[in-house]
């Protein structure tokens, strides 16, 4: 029976832990934090590296590795921003971290700020994240009372500020150059790249932005031993334990902290107890809802980057959408067009006209006017937004469509017009 590997949901999952600096001190808390300063900026980049995490926000690039594209002696400040929108359809994980073990992430936060010489911080929170933006201000506030936070904190000689930013609600400021032009106080629109963030990023200085997650890995990675244990918890170039978001027609649906060597096909079943009512599964949306979808007999993988890309689909923010037999896939795949026709900011022309032309193709089939024709014109149209946009948005909002149309053409035959 297939069991949660228990590293950032260890305090959570203890039902007296109470997420305060007093109780998160108690469990070990910023002992990483005290050993890193004590370390030289660039061996602690080098034991990132070393670890193999690779970021839990979507891309799975190597923290470690883009840490050390930082551009260096420009005479400009650098910056880390701790990406919490936390946007994609399905995903729930980061707001699991920032409501209930919150100082976790903020040791992270610090971690990486002292990595890449970043002297003040910045956290873009989804703005709907009320109370996470909530326990995270109160959070902050007890870290500069305690001296965590502010001039020399535990006599480091390294000043440190930390900045809570809300967003506004914008599915494309989870793109990391739009995001940044939103805490920027712009319109949050992807830039064109190069340069990219690392090199011109926040104020046009060197930025390294990160997912929360990835983030709150970090006390556990520079802990005594913690490279080697991390890397043991997943195969080769898939280290450590990640947050699972499994919803859909699940009997548990929750998220779940597991090893990257586990079964999607066990996520399913043991981890959420099977489909509901007994009914049988018809496929599943892998990463979120920007991934390809999978059928019912393809599900016997493992659960991580490189395995799931061997296949075909990707792992992006480890959300699992799971659905059964009754579900109709032009129904779902028309809430998902709607999606990101809304979502879509409308500056490259693929993307914007793209999204729309799919959204209205969908609701084509759905009215009962489909035909071979039309089902030709909604795959064409979805290839004409893969690689074709500034940012992933236009990527996102493709796969679904392809995928879709491949794995259940069946589903879009039944609403064809009859004569």
């Amino acid at each position: 029976m297939l069991e949660e590997t228990l590293v950032l949901f260890k305090n959570i999952r203890n039902p007296d832990y109470d997420k305060s600096l007093a109780a998160y001190k108690k469990s070990g808390g910023y002992k990483s934090l005290k050993k890193v300063f004590a370390m030289k900026p660039e061996d602690v980049v080098q034991e990132v590296k070393e670890s193999g995490i690779r970021g839990r926000g979507g891309a799975g690039f190597p923290t470690g590795l883009k840490w050390s594209f930082m551009a260096k002696g420009t005479g400009k400040p650098s910056y880390l921003v701790a990406n919490a929108d936390e946007s994609e359809p399905g995903t729930c994980k980061d707001r699991e971290l920032m409501l209930k073990d919150p100082h976790l992430f903020l040791e992270g936060m610090l971690i990486g700020c002292y990595a890449i010489g970043c002297h003040h911080g910045y956290i873009y929170v989804r703005g709907e994240f009320f109370p996470s933006i909530k326990i995270l201000n109160d959070a902050v506030d007890e870290l500069y009372v305690d001296g965590l936070l502010g001039p020399d904190p535990l006599g480091s000689g390294f000043n440190l500020d930390l900045t809570i930013h809300t967003g506004a609600g914008a599915y494309i400021c989870g793109e990391e150059s739009a995001l940044l032009d939103s805490l920027e106080g712009k319109r949050g629109q992807p830039r064109v790249k190069p340069p990219f963030p690392a090199v011109s990023g926040f104020n046009g200085c060197p930025t390294s932005v990160n997912n929360v997650e990835t983030l709150a890995c970090m006390p556990f990675i520079l802990s005594d031993g913690g490279v080697d244990a991390f890397k043991s918890f997943g195969p080769q170039n898939n280290s450590g334990t990640h947050l699972v978001s499994l919803s859909g027609h699940v009997n548990r649906p929750g998220v779940y902290e597991l090893r990257m060597d586990v079964n999607m096909k066990d996520i399913i079943y043991d981890i959420g107890g099977g489909i509901l009512n007994g009914k049988k599964l018809k496929g599943v949306i892998p990463g979120g809802s920007s991934s390809p979808v999978m059928k019912a007999d393809e599900i016997d993988v493992l659960y991580n980057f490189d395995d799931l890309a061997k296949v075909g689909t990707m792992m992006g923010s480890a959300a699992i959408m799971v659905f059964d037999e009754d579900t109709d896939i032009v129904k779902l795949l028309h809430r998902i067009t709607r999606f990101y026709a809304h979502e879509s900011c409308g500056q490259c022309t693929p993307c914007r006209e793209g999204t729309q032309w799919s959204k209205q193709i969908v609701r084509d089939f759905l009215s009962g006017n489909g035909s071979d024709e039309k089902l030709k014109r909604l795959d064409r149209v979805g290839g004409n937004m893969l690689g074709t946009s500034l940012c992933a948005l236009g990527d996102a909002a493709a796969m679904p469509i392809q995928s879709f149309i491949n794995k259940f053409p069946e589903d879009f035959r039944k609403y064809y017009a009859t004569a």
